[in-house]
């Protein structure tokens, strides 16, 4: 009898692990689902005798040209992985929410999206599925089978819909979720732009002022005026724009590009940073440190607050509205947080769960939601309606995301104006003093003989 190895979730929402051996993988779904259990993967084991002919290694085909047992190669672009995009993700969704909304089966709901399909990766993923279900399993196991795809939260929302006889509700409820997530992401993306481009420009006109047309007034200044006869702002503007050409960016024959040309130690000092941003961010209590310093930026900081706000309660209220358990729900939302100090903060609310407590406990002592959010969760607890508070919630901080960022925008415009203005009539004003002060020195020249 085959071996069927499972990975599932328990009515606390833990991760569970084994292997049952029965007749076939409906029958080993059907177990784990008496024992209480969520299943999301449930394979064949790999047989001894597979096992010992995989170490011959692949320099024999098939004779039969049949697959091979045991090979999961989940590349489907050379040189890429296989993910889709959010939005084109979303329109497949929705597209089979309408389709199994108004009737069709699932599986031939599937391939009529795979027929037109334009996306080869989201192609061949559909076929998959809808091979997946003929074979017997069922559509959230399906899913299961392709996580770079498709995640947790959307295995798990599908599964609590099969489950109730919901399925196309829940898709539904997905593509709105997946379409006011990308939204957000796309407001905030978009009104970024235009204040970064603004800097990309200016900071490329300011190097060119710095390193090529200041260098040759300061040649002239010294012909004109002679060595320590010039201003002293003009001497500091042009001793900086001395160390930005030969010392601090580049350190060689600048002036035409000529060689050898070598990285100065500012360009070295930035390459450090970053290297040692990279690692530090990869470890447990630097990326806690970055997503909480991130929460208090200036001016973005109550942006990304609003927005991780915005995401838990939209993502905990869509799965319990779906019919996913609570705790199984908190462990989903942890995973998608995007942020360690949420994450942990949504730990906190499962062990708080997990002992028969309350939610708004350990949100309020988190430190991250703000008390209106804690005091709707708190009412939602009450009176039985918290998915229903909870996307209420998401609505109402999605508005103050679009408040926050139109109003972050409005204020970086004016403070890019005046800081450029600054910077550029500091170097204008640096550059006219000489010249005032050659003036100066030849019309006292002139006025003296006459006196």
């Amino acid at each position: 009898m085959p071996k069927y190895q499972y990975v599932a979730m328990d009515s606390r929402g833990k991760e569970q692990k084994g292997t049952l051996e029965v007749a076939s993988q409906a029958d080993a779904i059907n177990r784990l689902k008496e024992m209480g259990y969520f299943p999301t993967k449930v394979v064949e084991a790999e047989k001894p005798k597979e096992k010992k002919d995989a170490k011959k290694g692949a320099a024999a085909a098939p004779a039969a040209g049949g697959k091979k047992k045991g090979v999961n190669l989940n590349i489907k672009i050379p040189g890429l992985g296989g993910g889709v995009k959010t939005k084109v993700l979303t329109t497949f969704t929705r597209q089979l929410a309408t389709l199994v909304d108004a009737g069709l089966p699932l599986l031939r709901g599937l391939r009529v999206l795979q027929k037109q399909e334009k996306n080869a990766t989201l192609k061949s993923t559909i076929d998959d599925l809808a091979l997946s279900i003929e074979g017997g399993s069922t559509f959230s196991e399906g899913l299961a089978q392709h996580p770079k795809i498709f995640n947790r939260l959307f295995v798990n929302m599908v599964k609590a819909g099969e489950l109730g006889g919901v399925l196309e509700v829940v898709l539904n409820r997905l593509a709105e979720f997946m379409e006011k997530a990308e939204k957000i992401k796309g407001k905030v993306v978009a009104a970024m732009f235009y204040p970064a481009a603004v800097m990309v420009v200016a900071t490329a006109i300011l190097g060119l002022l710095m390193v090529v047309v200041v260098p040759k007034f300061k040649q002239i200044f010294a012909d004109l005026l002679g060595d320590g006869q010039m201003p002293g702002f003009t001497e500091f503007v042009l001793s900086i724009s001395d160390a930005i050409k030969n010392k601090t960016i580049l350190i060689g024959d600048a002036s035409y590009f000529g060689l050898p040309v070598f990285p100065g130690p500012v360009i070295w000092a930035i390459v450090g940073v970053i290297i040692a941003f990279k690692l530090g961010i990869k470890t447990k209590k630097g990326l806690w440190l970055w997503d909480k310093a991130k929460l208090h930026f200036p001016v973005i900081g109550s942006v990304i607050s609003k927005v991780a706000v915005s995401r838990f309660c939209r993502t905990l209220g869509t799965l319990v509205s779906s019919g996913v358990p609570i705790l199984q729900a908190l462990n989903i939302v942890r995973e998608t947080a995007g942020n360690v100090v949420v994450a942990n903060a949504v730990q906190s609310v499962h062990e708080s769960v997990k002992e028969g407590e309350t939610i708004t406990a350990p949100l309020e002592k988190s430190g991250v939601f703000p008390p209106m959010v804690i005091s709707m969760v708190d009412v939602g607890e009450q009176t039985g309606a918290l998915p229903e508070m909870l996307l209420k919630i998401a609505d109402t901080y999605d508005d103050e995301v679009d408040n926050a960022v139109a109003a972050m925008t409005s204020l970086l415009e004016p403070i890019m104006i005046v800081f450029l203005a600054v910077i550029v009539g500091s170097i204008v004003i640096a550059l006219f003093l000489p010249l005032i002060t050659l003036i100066d020195k030849l019309g006292g020249n002139d006025g003296g003989p006459g006196e």
